[in-house]
């Protein structure tokens, strides 16, 4: 009997144990509270501890980095030109017990972020030119430059003094400061995505279609003239070729006239009469044929050798 009476207080003394005790991982920090309110130092080392069990509460935190996405906003530059600018943070909770005495909770950490990176962005994004938010340093660029003609002009780049680099860090310095008072460490600032806004995007396009236009239109242009000075130097070329040949073919036809001349020479002078005849008969050939009506006199000589060998001679 005496036994059943000992469980009771027993089960109530581990009721107690493992409401009181907790653990701390190495990725939290706890604060504890009392009735609402912070008491005592902040849990920041891995462990066991313990606290009065239902009065007491423990409120955990989370130690390692904390991711902050800012939302896309449209902000002028100091040129006067709208731009897309998409930032994200990374912090943590530093002061635990800071933190939870002002902010209390992640998601109200989360708009607070929002309340003080946001300007700072703006706040630096609008007191420079476009191309120092875009550009880190001053060097070559490294593309390859289009250049048509000789006398092409060549655009340089306006030289940055600050530096997309220097502006961030400006973010962060200004950011830092206002959040530490909430127990915050802003880790770092980047830009995650600049861009035009579409109306001017689309005034950038059309300005960048129109000088490839103008480029394009250059090396046409360009070819075009090349074209005509190779075709000329081709109808030159032509031309020359074409009257050497023919000189030469002259040339060849009159040496093989000539020997032509000769031989027919030599020919006539062995045999005269027997040469007339050939060339009679070849004549004969060429203008007679059966349908040939010829009026003649007696004595023509184009018909001598029809007239019987005796006309021969």
């Amino acid at each position: 009997m005496r036994a059943k009476f000992l469980i009771i207080p027993i089960i109530i003394l581990l009721i107690a144990f493992f409401s009181s005790a907790y653990t701390v991982d190495e990725t939290e920090q706890v604060v504890i509270t009392q009735f609402g309110k912070a008491i005592g130092e902040p849990k920041t080392k891995a462990g066991l501890y313990f606290k009065l069990p239902i009065i007491q509460q423990a409120n955990y935190f989370p130690k390692n980095l904390l991711e902050w996405d800012g939302d896309p906003g449209q902000i002028p530059t100091l040129d006067k030109t709208f731009i897309w600018v998409d930032t994200f943070a990374r912090w943590k909770i530093v002061d635990p017990l800071k933190f939870f005495q002002t902010v209390n909770n992640e998601m109200a950490a989360q708009a607070r972020l929002d309340d003080i990176i946001d300007p700072a962005v703006r706040n630096f994004v609008t007191s420079y030119p476009l191309i120092e938010t875009v550009r880190m340093t001053n060097r070559e660029l490294d593309t390859f430059d289009v250049t048509v003609g000789k006398n092409m002009e060549k655009r340089d780049l306006p030289k940055i003094k600050m530096g997309r680099e220097k502006i961030i860090n400006g973010v962060l310095e200004q950011a830092s400061a206002k959040l530490s008072g909430f127990g915050i460490q802003l880790v770092d600032v980047a830009i995650k995505r600049l861009n035009y806004v579409e109306q001017v995007r689309r005034s950038v396009y059309g300005r960048m279609i129109a000088e490839r236009r103008q480029i394009a239109e250059k090396f046409r242009s360009e070819g075009q003239g090349e074209a005509r000075k190779i075709e000329g130097n081709r109808e030159k070329e032509l031309k020359r070729i074409t009257s050497e040949a023919y000189k030469s073919a002259e040339e060849i036809k009159g040496k093989a006239d000539a020997e032509a001349t000769k031989i027919y020479a030599k020919a006539y002078g062995k045999d005269p009469d027997f040469y007339s005849f050939l060339k009679s008969l070849d004549v004969y050939k060429k203008t007679m044929d059966k349908d040939t009506f010829l009026v003649l006199s007696t004595d023509s000589d184009f018909l001598k050798y029809f007239k019987g060998y005796g006309a021969i001679n």
